[in-house]
């Protein structure tokens, strides 16, 4: 849905989806946290209520031939989605905030070619993905704080490539630079 149906507009992929996430949201209620996550069941539970209520409201958008509640369901359920995976693996307060930004040009400006939109925040992205590469990792991370320095370097020098190619005003190289980006922030995100 939020990768390939909700950035292309494809409406009927959208509608097509309801089937899985029913099948997929039935499979989340019936889980069962293992003992070692016993500390995070109550915000789990909080977080399924807001995730279940996302999803009914999918299911009744994709009912509609309404383009823009569509988009909003969608966007909520996938909002909704990624609390629930940040209550068992959380991320660093720097790679979040990053994220925070990234999600209004990934899922905003990017999707309607608003460079003057992207180009309005760039600068901010530069300093977030700059804090990621200071970050240190949580101890039952500590193994992978190699791996991720790397990646956030990679992170850090797509991002600062973003920047310069915005000034070009090419937009296909901008889009090139933007998914370079997206890709490496997804490799840090896998860490978690």
């Amino acid at each position: 849905i939020w990768h390939n149906a909700f950035p292309e507009k494809d409406f009927t992929k959208m509608k097509g989806y309801v089937g899985a996430v029913k099948e997929h949201m039935q499979k989340i209620n019936d889980a069962k946290l293992p003992g070692i996550v016993k500390d995070k069941e109550a915000k789990w539970k909080e977080g399924l209520v807001k995730f279940n209520a996302s999803a009914e409201e999918y299911y009744k958008a994709m009912e509609t031939d309404n383009e823009q509640t569509m988009l909003d369901a969608a966007e909520k359920l996938h909002a909704e989605f990624e609390f629930m995976v940040r209550v068992l693996k959380p991320v660093t307060k720097s790679v979040d905030e990053f994220h925070k930004l990234l999600y209004v040009i990934y899922h905003k400006y990017y999707p309607n070619k608003d460079y003057d939109g992207l180009s309005s925040v760039i600068d901010d992205l530069v300093k977030r993905a700059e804090e990621v590469t200071k970050t240190t990792l949580p101890s039952r991370l500590s193994a992978k704080q190699d791996e991720f320095n790397q990646r956030a370097k990679d992170l850090y020098e797509s991002t600062v490539a973003l920047k310069a190619v915005i000034e070009t005003k090419d937009g296909a190289k901008i889009d090139s630079a933007v998914e370079t980006m997206h890709g490496n922030y997804e490799k840090i995100e896998g860490i978690f």
